[in-house]
């Protein structure tokens, strides 16, 4: 009996080497037969935005491993980023289009084989080729999400004039001080430059000076106005449902909420430009985890099935145009966007801005936005 329990606890690993080695010959178990414990495979880890570590997004990957990734849900790209150069072994990453190169340039980011995704064919070709899906000729993101960035309102509680003519200046105006909330994000020096006349195509790559002086014009004058800058998404809908702030920097996802909440709102054009982006999956080499699972996780989320969960539940557009047939027609019309070619035509896409103009935004924000805490 005391032979058996010993066999099952070497079994179990609960004996270390030693013991092992010690106790074996007097139960004659030789030491050339000891089986050795099993080593449990390390779980795939995520960095990824907050609520999309829901399994609605990734079903088919618990449906084969029987269990979720393990995630680490961060603010921004520039915190994923920072965590992992910091050593956070992280498997798969999921930035946006203008962010990409971030992790390429930092040499974190490895090349997606394509051929791995059995959802690939079905992604819509001009995401497929778009910029910061493929960087230097390599493909280093499955795109997966998009939608837009724009300016969200409650047309019941702001006048005519603004709702019939929306503009980005509601930020910057003081007659709206503590009714507004702006994205803690360096969108709001860009947006106040564009308010102020320049194009997008300049306000995106300011640096030196000139980034110093539109901080000092416009990044103030967005935290001054600001009833707070959001970092969660839950945080402003909040906010905007009940009718503390008026007016918002918004996804999709808020103005789908509200509207199924009843609220009034509005998902603007403001005469400045509204936003595009897409995001997606790019596998990352810091982590440790089996690369098979990072690619069946990938493949999830690009599946049809979590792209009708993206829609219906989230009002964002998904890469696979499958998701489009499947998904709830009403959800779909809320959405007000099927294609992503018509929408990046309309609207001014996100691009990417080098390494020292985004480090550099990075460094003005974070100086600007301390002068609210």
């Amino acid at each position: 009996m005391q032979r058996i329990k010993f066999i099952d606890k070497m079994i179990d690993g609960n004996l270390s080497r030693r013991q092992m080695m010690q106790a074996a010959g007097a139960f004659g178990v030789g030491t050339l037969i000891l089986p050795r414990p099993s080593v449990a495979a390390e779980v795939l880890t995520c960095l990824e935005w907050g609520g999309y570590d829901s399994p609605d997004y990734f079903q088919a990957y618990v449906d084969k491993y029987g269990a979720q990734p393990n995630f680490s849900i961060f603010a921004g790209e520039e915190d994923a980023l920072a965590k992992v150069l910091a050593g956070f072994a992280a498997d798969v990453m999921h930035p946006c289009n203008y962010s990409v190169a971030r992790f390429v340039n930092a040499g974190v980011a490895a090349e997606l084989d394509t051929s791995r995704l059995s959802h690939w064919k079905d992604v819509f070709p001009a995401l497929q080729s778009a910029e910061g899906v493929v960087w230097e000729g390599k493909t280093v993101m499955a795109p997966a999400d998009w939608g837009n960035s724009s300016l969200a309102f409650r047309p019941d509680l702001l006048p005519p004039e603004f709702t019939e003519n929306p503009t980005w200046a509601i930020f910057y105006d003081e007659a709206y001080k503590g009714r507004v909330a702006m994205s803690d994000n360096e969108m709001a020096i860009i947006i106040g430059a564009m308010v102020g006349g320049m194009p997008y195509d300049e306000a995106y790559k300011l640096e030196g000076a000139a980034l110093d002086a539109a901080a000092k014009e416009w990044g103030t004058r967005a935290v001054n106005t600001s009833k707070f800058l959001w970092t969660d998404s839950s945080e402003v809908q909040q906010a905007m449902a009940s009718g503390e702030i008026v007016a918002a920097y918004a996804w999709n996802d808020l103005v789908a909420n509200l509207r199924n909440e009843g609220v009034p709102v509005e998902f603007a054009k403001p005469k400045e430009g509204m936003f595009t982006w897409f995001c997606g999956l790019t596998l990352l080499n810091t982590g440790k985890a089996d690369e098979q699972a990072a690619y069946d996780f990938i493949d999830a989320w690009l599946s049809p099935e979590t792209g009708k969960a993206l829609i219906e539940g989230s009002g964002y557009g998904h890469a696979n145009m499958k998701s489009f047939e499947i998904a709830d027609k009403e959800a779909i019309a809320n959405m007000g966007i099927t294609d992503p070619v018509a929408m990046m035509a309309d609207t001014i896409v996100f691009k990417t801005p080098t390494d020292a103009v985004q480090e550099g935004f990075n460094k003005v924000w974070g100086d600007t936005k301390a002068l609210k805490y």
